[in-house]
């Protein structure tokens, strides 16, 4: 294994640091597989109670009337996310998206948004109207209110009861820590803040951003309150398969308006044209719990591979996880630039290509991204990107395998030594 390595360019001592790392890590992965599997028990039950047969993946064109297959997906995720209702569609782009369609479908003019977790991920700005753009919440007269956590990272109760008032309508949840070093929210943290915000206003609509949590833990938020859980189909669901696509499952009420929105009024969750993609959403979402495995056990490996050599981790070494997402603070743009070579190097597709900082459509910061995926921008497959701004951290995540995530990490490691930016401990 150490001969292989090397020739694809991890040099003896990086692959010996590896090793000693993931000495320690048995517990921690045999936990990820115990979940893994949890999940997968609970997947294989919604597509067997959903009686998914070959007549599933046959495609549709034009309207898509009596598209069985993509009602049957539809189910398959509502049971599986145990809501009343789910729009799992391939006409959902991205995750920003189908997010859109969320608040666009539940939000009317007057009504108030409120994000309690602080600012929400960079590109949903644009859609909300804190940077002006034209079709924003703000230009259909949606106003947006938001409470900051407290400086360890917790929900300020006070200030949240203080924001809800009487125009509040929908309350906006990032489970994520987007671009941001704080912590992921657990299921149980989010159910505890759902239930506050419902006792304040029992009426409020509770939305998760469950982007890059899917399949991390044995519930998701909708088990806990969420009225909406929201996500990309090329992040954790779509398994790897999913060429696009996203989903929505909640109640019944909000559903039903995200069918309109996304379609038309009148016309819903009745058109829709799968074009040929149901085998690969089956799939992917059927693969979906131990693709995540292997995710995250790259994330684990890669805050105890870098913490001990001085860089700091959110999540720590140590800590539970709640995502994917592995960010790790380098302290300079050319070491953001060394990791991602790195991880360029290890890709699959691309990997000859140097990836450098640009001006990314929805962001204020250059942003570097290093992916050579087979799907354009498919986060579960192994990636790293970040902002061009202190604390100059970088987001690791993906990888369709555990070992092809190992990989990725060692070799951002390679490129970090051998830029002369990371010090590999003198005793290995």
């Amino acid at each position: 294994m150490k001969e292989l390595y090397r020739q694809l360019g991890i040099r003896p001592e990086v692959y010996a640091y590896g090793e000693k790392v993931l000495a320690g890590l048995r517990p921690r992965f045999d936990a990820i597989d115990a979940t893994a599997e949890y999940n997968q028990a609970k997947v294989l039950a919604a597509f067997q109670k959903n009686r998914v047969d070959a007549s599933c993946f046959a495609a549709t064109t034009g309207y898509g009337y009596n598209d069985v297959g993509r009602e049957k997906l539809e189910q398959v995720y509502a049971d599986v996310f145990h809501t009343e209702a789910a729009l799992v569609r391939p006409q959902i782009t991205c995750g920003t998206h189908a997010l859109t369609v969320a608040l666009s479908a539940n939000l009317l003019p007057g009504d108030e948004l409120l994000s309690p977790v602080g600012l929400p991920y960079d590109t949903l700005q644009e859609v909300i109207g804190l940077r002006p753009s034209p079709c924003s919440l703000a230009e259909y007269g949606v106003t947006y209110r938001q409470v900051d956590l407290k400086s360890d990272g917790t929900f300020d109760y006070d200030a949240i009861r203080a924001a809800i008032g009487p125009k509040t309508k929908l309350i906006t949840i990032q489970r994520s820590k987007g671009y941001a070093t704080r912590p992921t929210f657990s299921v149980e943290q989010i159910g505890e803040l759902i239930a506050f915000c419902k006792s304040v206003k029992s009426d409020v609509i509770c939305m998760v951003d469950n982007c890059y949590g899917e399949f991390v833990e044995r519930e998701e938020p909708s088990d806990v309150g969420a009225d909406m859980v929201v996500g990309s189909l090329i992040k954790n669901p779509g398994g790897g398969l999913a060429p696009i696509g996203g989903y929505i499952c909640g109640t019944k009420t909000c559903v039903d308006r995200c069918a309109y929105r996304l379609s038309a009024p009148g016309l819903g969750q009745e058109v829709g044209a799968n074009l040929g993609l149901m085998s690969a959403l089956f799939q992917g979402f059927f693969l979906a719990p131990t693709v995540t495995a292997g995710a995250l056990k790259g994330a684990v490996f890669a805050a105890n591979l870098y913490e001990p050599l001085g860089f700091p981790c959110v999540p720590n070494a140590a800590e539970d996880r709640h995502d994917i997402i592995q960010a790790v603070e380098l302290g300079s743009r050319e070491a953001m630039v060394a990791f991602c070579k790195g991880i360029q190097c290890a890709a699959p597709v691309d990997s000859y290509v140097t990836p450098e900082p640009w001006a990314m459509p929805g962001y204020d910061d250059d942003v570097i991204m290093a992916a050579g995926a087979f799907v354009q921008g498919s986060s579960i497959e192994l990636s790293a990107d970040g902002p061009i701004r202190e604390p100059y951290a970088i987001y690791f995540q993906g990888g369709l395998t555990w070992y092809h995530a190992k990989t990725g990490i060692l070799m951002s490691l390679e490129k970090m030594v051998e830029a002369g930016l990371a010090v590999l401990p003198a005793a290995l």
